[in-house]
């Protein structure tokens, strides 16, 4: 059998099919714990009256097999839009096939298009393998810059505080 792997925009009816694949990206990551994330919730960030966010999918003759979830944040350094990739996952038996690198050179080709200064993502400090594709992919890691995270109550109380 010929494959066949496209990938394009998202639509409605994948909602069900990249939630789980969030789910499983969490258990990749030990993150499962963290996961609140409903179909409905995320139909309503990629869909709703006020989308906060995009995705595309990765088929495989016929079958969503990959993701790639993503906004436009802003650099003042550069004074203009990014695009920032938040998540992108390919199915444990489907890697090795090129399939995430397709999935890279099809957001960079989008943030070029747009006119982005750039196009980033985080990666987790262990996982070494995604690191060392990103790397050779042309990405450089930012050894000096962290991620800082306000959530849940802790979100509440710095609000409260203004």
């Amino acid at each position: 059998m010929t494959v066949n792997f496209s990938i394009r925009p998202a639509q409605p009816q994948d909602v069900a099919h990249i939630h789980a694949m969030i789910v499983e990206l969490a258990v990749f990551e030990k993150l499962e714990h963290m996961v609140v994330a409903t179909e409905a919730l995320l139909h309503e960030g990629l869909f709703g009256a006020h989308p906060s966010c995009e995705a595309i999918v990765g088929e495989e003759n016929g079958e969503v097999l990959t993701f790639a979830l993503f906004f436009h944040n802003f650099s003042t350094f550069l004074t203009k839009k990014g695009l920032y990739l938040e998540d992108l996952y390919v199915k444990q038996a489907h890697r090795g096939k090129g399939y995430g690198t397709q999935m890279l050179q099809r957001l960079a080709q989008l943030a070029v298009e747009r006119g982005c200064g750039r196009f980033e993502w985080s990666v987790l400090d262990w996982n070494e393998p995604a690191i060392q594709f990103y790397k050779a992919m042309g990405a450089d890691v930012m050894p000096d810059w962290r991620i800082c995270r306000v959530t849940g109550d802790s979100l509440l109380s710095l609000a409260k505080n203004s």
